[in-house]
């Protein structure tokens, strides 16, 4: 087996240490699912389809720490708060690139999510974009969030008018796509006017869920049992890299006179002290990183977010009075105004415990350690937190963990928990570089939509997780009935109005910022 530069062999172990080892001494130690068939492994009763879910079921069933074999290959997974904890200490664990993460490295290589930690860009890139999530930058996206929402609510005022339920993960999706389509990377993919998604999302949730499927198959079998599916998922690699290399081109062409965005960072921007600079190559696999990234789990955390306010009418019924009292009558709620939404920014974090659309994350001994004073770990060996199930440790969360309850985030209840509990973007140096523009993009997102619909769920509809690395909800259907008793204007900025704010806007600050 080929090895990296850092010695370790491309499934991150050390050298030396066989893949079915782990780095683990006393994995036999651990407790793992019944029914293990040989060659198959620990596969009955569960789905290739919902592997993540297969893996709370068994969590429930084997405790805080436990293994699973699938094929050939071994998994530790870890869950309980304490354990969780001492993983997230980066003296001795970092981030591991593995499973489907590192399925995507061949559209995505070393992009900030991708990267090996030995790997330089990494670095270089994430000391380069930064800046382009400060308070000052956020600022300056907001406008443009504004108006991506306004054709959101133009559409769904159309789907109210004529009695339609609108598709909730189609529409968060298209949302989300061009708001960082639009304030990263000045694209307009047109998602709004297309009665399908735009190609660019259905190539990119064809890689997604490649990358998943190639989890769920003996790898030495993969190349015949996904033949057709391989062929699809080259041409989805081969799309996606075509459209943003159209799109870098087209700036590149525009003598460097952007919009002062992601984009213009990634071209323009030297590293502050080493001078250094993004290749072509590496501002390609960036560009997509942010743009599959940027709005996956984004459009997720909505859609769960969504279904839940329908489903607790009461719980909308408070946040909307908290968007009319401190929005009032605004036709474009200011960016420090999105901050205050304290309760509707409970709701959205609820949502995130009970469904992470980014599900789990790995971590790699950087030595030879003992995890929670009790497991040996080598160097090189990793588990997979399932925060998911971090999320419902009776333990952290009480005996009613599987409720929605957002009273759960209120400031006093999260400083009586302890550190390391809720884990929805990760951990570490290498945790999510975009968690506050996500979270600013979906409490406004949120509030605009409350302040000018209410939400009617289908009395049948039960709640159903798809899995393509991240989670979304399948076939969530809502129907709305505009608000009009309140008295106000319709809850979402007037687009005319938006337009003259942002013409008088200054153009986004990111550029020079940390030049």
């Amino acid at each position: 087996m080929a090895e990296t530069t850092n010695g370790t062999k491309p499934d991150g172990l050390p050298k030396g240490f066989r893949s079915a080892e782990l780095g683990w001494p006393e994995l036999r130690r651990l407790p793992r699912p019944p029914y293990r068939l040989p060659l198959l492994g620990d596969v009955v009763g569960a789905s290739r389809h919902t592997p993540m879910q297969d893996s709370l079921r068994y969590a429930r069933q084997l405790g805080p720490i436990f293994r699973r074999r699938a094929f050939g290959k071994e998994f530790v997974f870890v869950w309980g708060a304490s354990l969780t904890a001492d993983l997230a200490d980066e003296g001795r664990f970092a981030k591991h690139v593995g499973l489907g993460v590192a399925n995507l490295r061949p559209i995505a290589g070393d992009g900030l999510f991708t990267a090996y930690n030995h790997e330089s860009n990494w670095q270089l890139a994430h000391d380069v974009l930064a800046p382009g999530f400060s308070r000052e930058a956020m600022a300056g996206y907001h406008v443009m969030m504004l108006d991506v929402a306004g054709r959101l609510t133009d559409q769904w005022d159309r789907a109210q008018a004529a009695g339609r339920a609108v598709d909730v993960p189609g529409d968060m999706t298209k949302l989300t796509l061009e708001t960082i389509a639009r304030t990263g990377f000045g694209h307009d993919f047109g998602s709004f006017e297309r009665a399908r998604l735009h190609p660019f999302v259905t190539a990119m949730v064809g890689t997604l869920t490649y990358a998943q499927r190639l989890n769920t198959v003996p790898a030495p079998l993969a190349p015949w049992l996904l033949r057709g599916a391989s062929r699809r998922n080259a041409a989805d690699i081969a799309y996606l890299n075509r459209t943003v290399d159209d799109l870098v081109r087209a700036r590149t062409a525009a003598g460097g006179d952007g919009e002062g965005d992601l984009l213009d960072r990634m071209l323009e921007t030297a590293h502050p002290e080493t001078g250094e600079r993004l290749s072509p190559e590496n501002v390609r696999r960036q560009v997509i990183t942010f743009l599959v990234a940027g709005h996956e789990t984004t459009s997720g955390a909505l859609s769960f977010a969504l279904h839940y306010l329908a489903q607790h009418p009461d719980v909308a019924s408070r946040a909307r009075d908290e968007v009319d009292r401190i929005w009032g009558d605004t036709q474009a709620p200011g960016y420090e105004q999105v901050a205050r939404l304290r309760y509707l920014r409970r709701v959205l974090d609820e949502s995130l415990r009970l469904w992470p659309t980014a599900p789990a994350f790995a971590r790699e001994a950087r030595r030879d350690t003992v995890l929670g004073g009790e497991h040996p770990m080598r160097r090189g060996a990793w588990a997979l937190v399932l925060a998911g199930m971090l999320h419902r440790d009776p333990e952290v969360w009480g005996p009613d963990a599987e409720r929605f309850d957002p009273d759960r985030f209120d400031a006093k209840a999260v400083r009586s928990r302890a550190p390391h509990t809720f884990k929805p973007f990760g951990t570490g140096a290498r945790a999510c570089i975009g968690r506050q523009f996500a979270l600013h993009e979906a409490t406004l997102v949120l509030g605009l939509l409350l302040r000018r619909y209410e939400l009617r769920p289908d009395p049948d509809y039960r709640l159903r997780v798809t899995e393509r690395l991240t989670l979304m909800p399948e076939g969530l259907r809502l129907r709305l009935d505009r608000r009009t008793s309140a008295g106000r204007p319709g809850g979402t900025p007037d687009r005319a109005a938006v337009a003259e704010d942002a013409a008088s806007a200054p153009r986004c600050p990111v550029r020079g910022m940390g030049d």
